[in-house]
């Protein structure tokens, strides 16, 4: 939609507010923090996936003349029994091991010291005595009656049916809608097939870090790069067993998330040690560290089965879902099952879902958790039934497209959603119509998707006598949140975008906001920038009534000026009025604190080409054109980049990324050299194609942008090297050395 007759700052693209200080270096990340009397942290990790701690024994360590602190999870509070509240558990348990290592790289004790090197090189003096124990890699041989127990006290759950009594099971989650054996008597057509997928990591580029002091009147500051620091904030009470109240989390800019930055890792350990030494204290991770101790994305195994009848919809779909949870629970069963079938309309559908706990690092969030891995089997599965059924591929996914009004298999109803539209921007695009040229040459589509979150959002913005406005938000600006939030503002107010000045406010300075995460910031704190700009826009109106001795009823704004209704007279810009704020009354301050509901779910697809070389394995890609519905793009550049950014990801996913286990669980790909992620060499230009269907619910139709795009590129490429070499991938990474043992 052209938004240039409708809008004169909403689909511009202006410069970005943090642009200048991130490309001169002015910019502070959580490692550029340096405090006066600082301390350096480092952290003693496990070397033993699977362990019982007999004994840490930490004398000698303090006899180390530059050591002024060490740790244990004896300094933390016990997280509450696996059979009470597992999550809360995982918070203490997961920073710091308290009886058993669950993973290669689990924290055990952590140091302050008075650099660097010196903290590492003490970690020597700490003694652990370790019982070693067998551990389990992936989720088969998790719940295999043979396989080692993480958790000896869990509860054997019931699933489904029938009891289900291996306590490496830690959840799991059962969907019906409609009649599973119905619909599959009505079906023609069956086709069934299982799908794996390995550990892959966000890959951020910033590692994590964390920062503490701790005052004499004791209050907690902590400077992070992290997704949300009320989060870290809410997670720093539990753990640490103190009132939010006594604690200050400033958010710093951030290097990257996409997940990843959510749970916190080092700022507990950072304000423990703080706390013991009277000093900051700051701690940094190294590469390796990052890989081995922060939250990767889930394996997984899906095993599906869908029915068609003579007309070619979908009569029935069943799909079993299980994900490692790493060490602790959760994994994203709960998204995936969200995810899986949600680009369709079905009516019969089961869904069973398994959180399996392994020796890998608990997991975390992955851009849109869980879609990628759905998506990767459902439109695996939809595109081979495409080419038995010998249907053009786009045409019997519109056949059986959702729409709104339908309902998900997990309960939510449709709104507004852009499938349908999304699909034939792709059987209509140049690149879907135009022939492939080449030897072993395939074109592959697919769908993705992510069910987009809103939550609390606090925003403050006051007029500065210069007509300017200062804007402070609680979202964290991982995307480039905050040029859009400031935007919006300056659209309701006829304002430029650089007239309002936005940041990121600490847990101290404005209300609750929910985390980064979900493609939520623009949908929640958009709508807070738009009441907050009416509040404005209200009080300047009453102000220059005020000013002209005038009924407010007869005073007028738009466009930035405010005029009276029937006086041509009487009428003053903003920025002249609010040049006059302190001498005719109070200041002016708009604020709004939202929780809004009516997000809708945001859909993707993507055609690739791609070249295969049948001698190697070797997978080329030759053309990308990715497509999706962003609702409303407040800032179309920004949404490319997140479009580019998430296929960029996929891509990496499908055919190269991956943990590689040793037989003892211990990481052998820990570093960015071998850990194999995507390089400008590797990607061809990706033309994002934006389909535009607004949100009704929200005032400028926005949907979230960050995250649907990453679910598309997996099966994809594995349905372009299927057209290309006939043969059909169905595990993850598709490398070549995989792939040639299929040619």
């Amino acid at each position: 939609m052209d938004k240039s007759s409708e809008y004169k700052v909403v689909g511009k693209r202006p410069i970005r507010h943090d642009g200048v200080d991130k490309v001169t270096g002015r910019a502070k990340f959580g490692a550029d923090i340096n405090l006066p009397g600082m301390l350096y942290g480092s952290v003693l990790r496990s070397p033993h996936a699977h362990a019982v701690i007999k004994s840490i024994d930490t004398s000698a360590v303090m006899s180390h003349p530059d050591v002024f602190a060490v740790m244990t999870s004896e300094d933390l509070v016990p997280g509450p029994t696996v059979e009470t509240v597992f999550p809360a558990q995982n918070y203490s348990e997961n920073v710091m091991a308290r009886n058993k290592v669950l993973y290669k790289g689990h924290p055990v004790a952590a140091i302050a010291a008075s650099n660097s090197s010196a903290a590492q090189e003490a970690l020597s003096l700490i003694k652990v005595n370790y019982e070693k124990l067998p551990g389990v890699f992936d989720v088969e041989n998790a719940i295999s009656t043979s396989s080692p127990i993480l958790h000896e006290n869990v509860n054997p759950y019931s699933l489904g049916s029938s009891d289900y009594t291996q306590p490496n099971v830690l959840g799991h989650e059962l969907y019906e809608l409609g009649d599973i054996n119905e619909g599959f008597k009505q079906a023609e057509y069956i086709f069934e097939e299982e799908y794996k997928t390995s550990t892959v990591h966000q890959g951020y580029i910033e590692p994590q870090n964390g920062t503490a002091s701790w005052s004499e009147d004791g209050k907690l500051t902590v400077w992070c790069s992290s997704q949300g620091h009320f989060g870290i904030r809410d997670q720093l009470g539990r753990i640490l067993g103190i009132s939010i109240s006594d604690i200050n989390v400033i958010p710093m800019e951030i290097g990257g998330g996409f997940g990843g930055k959510l749970p916190a890792y080092l700022e507990p350990l950072a304000a423990v040690l703080s706390k013991k030494t009277g000093r900051p204290v700051k701690l940094t991770m190294s590469r390796s560290e990052v890989f081995e101790s922060t939250g990767p994305t889930s394996g997984s195994l899906i095993r599906m089965k869908m029915g068609f009848d003579s007309n070619y919809q979908i009569t029935a779909a069943y799909a079993y879902i299980a994900f490692e949870a790493g060490a602790y629970p959760p994994s994203p069963i709960t998204a995936a099952a969200a995810a899986i079938f949600a680009p369709y309309k079905i009516d019969n559908v089961k869904i069973d879902c398994l959180d399996i706990a392994v020796n890998k690092p608990k997991v975390a969030p992955y851009r849109a958790p869980g879609a990628p891995i759905a998506a990767f089997a459902t439109e695996s599965l939809i595109d081979q039934a495409a080419s038995s059924l010998d249907i053009d591929p786009i045409e019997l996914r519109l056949i059986n497209a959702a729409k709104e009004g339908d309902r998900r298999a997990d309960g939510v109803m449709n709104g507004k959603i852009g499938v349908i539209e999304t699909l034939k921007q792709v059987k209509s695009h140049s690149h879907y119509q135009s022939k492939k040229n080449g030897l072993n040459v395939g074109r592959g589509v697919s769908l993705g998707f992510c069910r987009n979150n809103s939550g609390p959002a606090s925003l403050v913005a006051s007029v500065l006598p210069d007509g300017t406005i200062s804007l402070v938000e609680g979202s964290v600006d991982v995307g480039g949140s905050r040029t859009a939030i400031a935007q919006i503002m300056a659209e309701v107010l006829g304002l430029r975008s650089e007239d309002v000045i936005p940041q990121v406010g600490d847990t101290d300075s404005i209300g609750f906001t929910s985390v980064t995460g979900g493609s939520g910031v623009a949908y929640k704190s958009g709508w807070a920038a738009h009441e907050a700009a009416i509040d404005i826009k209200n009080q300047i109106v009453k102000r220059a009534a005020t000013i002209w001795d005038k009924d407010e009823t007869e005073v007028e704004y738009s466009s930035g000026l405010v005029r009276h209704k029937s006086d041509s007279e009487l009428k003053m810009s903003f920025k002249e009025i609010a040049s006059q704020l302190n001498d005719t009354g109070e200041p002016i301050m708009g604020k709004a604190n939202v929780n809004p509901g009516g997000t809708t779910g945001s859909y993707s697809a993507l055609i690739a080409d791609v070249q295969v070389d049948p001698e190697t394995g070797k997978v080329d890609l030759l053309k990308l054109t990715a497509f999706q519905d962003v609702g409303y793009a407040i800032h179309p550049s920004y949404v490319e980049g997140q479009i580019q950014g998430g296929i960029a990801q996929g891509i990496g996913w499908a055919l190269n990324e991956e943990y590689f286990y040793d037989d003892k669980g211990i990481m052998r790909n820990n570093s960015l050299l071998d850990y194999r992620m995507p390089i400008s060499l590797d990607l061809p230009d990706i033309e994002a194609v934006m389909v535009e269907v607004p949100n009704p619910n929200h005032p400028y139709g926005v949907k979230g942008v960050g995250e649907a795009s990453i679910s598309s590129p997996l099966a994809a490429i594995a349905n372009a090297i299927n057209d290309a070499v006939g043969i059909r991938m169905r595990s993850l990474p598709m490398k070549p050395q995989k792939l040639q043992a299929n040619l």
